[in-house]
């Protein structure tokens, strides 16, 4: 069976070097940067997984994935990789349903990677005391069309939480130790808190604060990826090779 794309779907476009567009069909006709003046609403009609042709240069068109909305973030600050936010995921234990709260929004990459999880029955309550990013990120998940699952507030995570009986907490902020006594108050039991941090010496003062807390499972990681480049010729390491990121403390409330 055909796939048609519909009027104000969300589409990602592929040229032949791989780079992405995500473009709304809804939208109106602009200049959008390495395609030119382009009417989206053109899209509507073509048939997902075929290439078709605008200006002179040749695309794919299909349903964009999560890897690819994040790939075509605007960014305003430095995000969270893919790499580290699905290990979010997975130590965090989030999924659909569950009411996850992050501090330092950043643009927004990580907050459109947990309404992804949580959706369609859960939310996502992100709190930054900057304006300016709020307002950017916000731009980012309505182009990813998950803006309805999160709520902001501009506030400083280490005054206090508001939300009670929250299933995980994410802190990228430069002092999550100063917040960590208000996110064991604030996550149910058996909730999980996750801290992103550039500095080893951020992880020790952050565990030195988890530790006064009723936690378990405590753990520290470092993701280093590399990717494989396989030819006719053979296979080699890719040069690009992603380094430090960050470091990711996570742990477990228990009463």
């Amino acid at each position: 069976m055909k796939k048609i794309v519909r009027k104000a779907d969300i589409v990602v476009l592929i040229d032949e070097k791989l780079q992405k567009f995500i473009v709304d069909t809804n939208g109106k006709t602009d200049k959008i940067k390495k395609i030119g003046v382009f009417d989206p609403g053109n899209l509507a009609g073509k048939q997902y997984g075929k290439q078709i042709e605008i200006g002179s240069k040749q695309f794919w068109i299909l349903k964009p994935s999560l890897q690819d909305k994040l790939h075509s973030l605007k960014r305003k600050a430095q995000i969270i990789l893919p790499r580290d936010a699905s290990h979010i995921l997975m130590n965090c234990s989030i999924e659909s349903g569950n009411t996850v709260l992050e501090a330092g929004i950043g643009s927004g990459s990580l907050t459109i990677a947990l309404a992804n999880a949580v959706a369609p029955n859960g939310k996502v309550i992100s709190y930054d005391y900057r304006e300016e990013f709020i307002n950017h990120a916000l731009k980012n998940l309505k182009k990813a069309q998950l803006d309805k699952y999160v709520t902001t507030k501009v506030k400083d995570v280490t005054t206090g939480i508001n939300e009670k009986n929250l299933d995980a907490i994410i802190l990228d902020i430069p002092n999550p130790w100063d917040a960590i006594k208000h996110a064991w108050k604030a996550l149910k039991t058996g909730g999980y808190i996750c801290t992103y941090s550039p500095l080893i010496s951020q992880v020790e003062k952050t565990i030195n604060g988890i530790n006064k807390q009723s936690f378990i499972e405590t753990k520290t990681f470092e993701n280093i990826q590399r990717e494989m480049i396989v030819s006719k010729y053979g296979t080699r390491p890719s040069f690009d090779m992603l380094g430090h990121t960050g470091y990711l403390t996570f742990a477990r409330k228990v009463l």
